[in-house]
């Protein structure tokens, strides 16, 4: 593409297609990039309009814009946003939509500028056939950690993305993400096929939030009764991660019961899919005060007005903590970060770990059911539920294996096409990809584990495998640093009648300002 997008032109687009006056940080010089076709990877922190960034070449590049994203809420959120805005050419292909809505869109492909599908769809024959008839001039990984973070284990479809773009023409990449270390900016490069991309690499360190981290000593019930202290003492929207489904029900529900004035739900992945997105809707059009949740819940969510990130449970990398807590503060004012946690927890996100990939058991077993469909010339199910009852083994598991038996090419078209011996070896291959993985896995939580108790600034620390130079608050920086409760928060304490004479004890009982500091 010719340069011929000036700055006055972008800026006069802003205006009269979005209304904005000016763009954030980032925006500009990414979306100059991509209108001159340029391959860029964008690392913008949170809250600070990624989704500009193809939302506005979109509507000025010919032919159409991908938008691959991880969550249907995602999708469904942002087709409703652009239409709000008077951007109709917009579209989303997703599971839970009518089969017939889906044929039509991918009918009437040529009234659209901007479609958002999974990683999982674009692996549908049909609908892969429908795009190549489409000039696709942008092709965009949004919420790029993915590839990283999912796509090795329970999501290997983002690893197919680079088969994807070359069978569309190798239209521009744009890759965007809140969050990557330079290994997974490496590694999202990488895995593309896209290594001479442009970056544009900009601080993630959120300063408007403070970083709590505090440790419980004694039993759960002492655990949930700090939460809730928390959630007293602090304003409202609020999220609270577990990495538990039955612990997020069971807490919420025990916590609805001890705080009358707060609207509380919980949202995980096995709830239904139209009762997650009634409820993430409530959230967002704050007819709920606090949402129990794992981390099936939030990413992407634009609600600007949520106070404080609570986990209760460690979570198992990094990455995902600050991708958790950005969702706070995104409207600039004063935010909370709180991590609770008991020493007893550590197994929690171990456990998780040491069960997200098929152990050697279960590889062992499946490797002698491949050998028995091969001997009886069976094709291999595609069913993931037959795959289940025959295979004994997770559908996530079942993906993680498939794509590698099909990278090794042991299986095609549900053929087992390797010999006994054959197969054996690539068996050994993924064990030994297994193990590598898992040590990853355990060194990203010991990295969280080294975080919560190191006695510098949890700031300094936290981003410091990420950027350069880190933000120096000067007020409520981190629990390390001293934290004291805003103002206006012990001011609607006292409003809602907390009794407590001593305002020094009251400090030290609500937050973290304890005889250790």
């Amino acid at each position: 593409m010719n340069d011929i997008q000036t700055t006055y032109d972008l800026h006069d687009y802003l205006q009269k297609i979005f209304k904005y006056d000016s763009f954030q940080e980032g925006q500009e010089e990414i979306i100059t990039d991509i209108l001159n076709g340029r391959d860029v990877l964008g690392i913008l922190r949170t809250g600070t309009g990624k989704s500009l960034c193809y939302q506005l070449p979109a509507k000025l590049l010919p032919g159409l814009t991908i938008v691959v994203s991880p969550l249907i809420s995602l999708m469904i959120d942002q087709v409703r946003e652009l239409k709000a805005m008077q951007y109709k050419e917009v579209a989303a292909l997703h599971s839970i939509e009518q089969r017939e809505i889906r044929q039509n869109i991918l009918t009437e492909l040529h009234k659209y500028k901007l479609l958002f599908v999974s990683p999982e769809l674009l692996q549908n024959n049909y609908i892969l056939t429908q795009l190549k008839r489409r000039q696709v001039s942008l092709f965009v990984v949004d919420e790029a950690h993915c590839i990283s973070q999912w796509g090795y284990d329970f999501r290997t479809d983002y690893l197919r993305l680079p088969e994807v773009i070359a069978s569309l023409n190798n239209p521009t990449v744009l890759a965007l993400t809140g969050t990557a270390t330079p290994d997974i900016q490496t590694d999202i490069r990488h895995k593309l096929k896209r290594n001479t991309m442009i970056e544009h690499i900009y601080p993630m360190d959120r300063e408007n939030i403070s970083l709590i981290v505090e440790e419980v000593a004694g039993s759960e019930e002492l655990k949930m009764k700090r939460l809730i202290e928390w959630i007293h003492a602090y304003e409202t929207p609020a999220i609270v991660y577990f990495s538990s489904r039955l612990k997020t029900e069971q807490i919420a529900r025990h916590i609805t019961g001890k705080i009358s004035n707060k609207k509380i739900a919980y949202y995980h992945g096995g709830l239904d899919t139209k009762d997650r997105l009634k409820i993430q809707q409530q959230f967002m059009n704050d007819q709920l005060d606090v949402i129990c949740c794992t981390s099936a819940f939030g990413m992407g969510i634009n609600k600007p007005n949520i106070r404080m990130v609570i986990h209760y449970h460690l979570p198992t990398r990094v990455e995902a903590y600050i991708q958790e807590i950005g969702r706070a503060g995104r409207d600039g004012k004063d935010s909370v970060s709180v991590l609770l946690y008991r020493n007893e927890d550590i197994h929690i996100p171990l456990n998780i770990i040491e069960h997200e990939l098929p152990n050697r058991a279960e590889l062992t077993f499946i490797l002698q059911r491949l050998l028995q469909y091969k001997r009886e010339e069976e094709r291999i199910p595609v069913d993931e539920s037959v795959i289940e009852q025959q295979f004994m083994i997770e559908a996530t598991k079942w993906r993680y294996l498939l794509y590698h038996l099909e990278k090794h090419q042991a299986v095609k078209e549900q053929e087992v096409f390797h010999s006994e011996e054959e197969l054996t070896k690539v068996f050994k291959k993924i064990q030994q990809f297994t193990e590598m993985r898992l040590q990853e896995k355990r060194l990203h939580l010991q990295n969280v584990i080294s975080w919560i108790h190191t006695k510098n600034c949890f700031r300094q620390v936290l981003y410091a495998p990420f950027q350069q130079a880190i933000t120096n608050r000067s007020f409520n920086c981190c629990s390390n640093c001293g934290y004291a409760l805003p103002t206006k928060t012990i001011e609607k304490q006292q409003d809602e009648q907390i009794t407590e004479t001593d305002w020094q004890t009251l400090l030290k009982k609500v937050l973290l300002i304890g005889d250790s500091y």
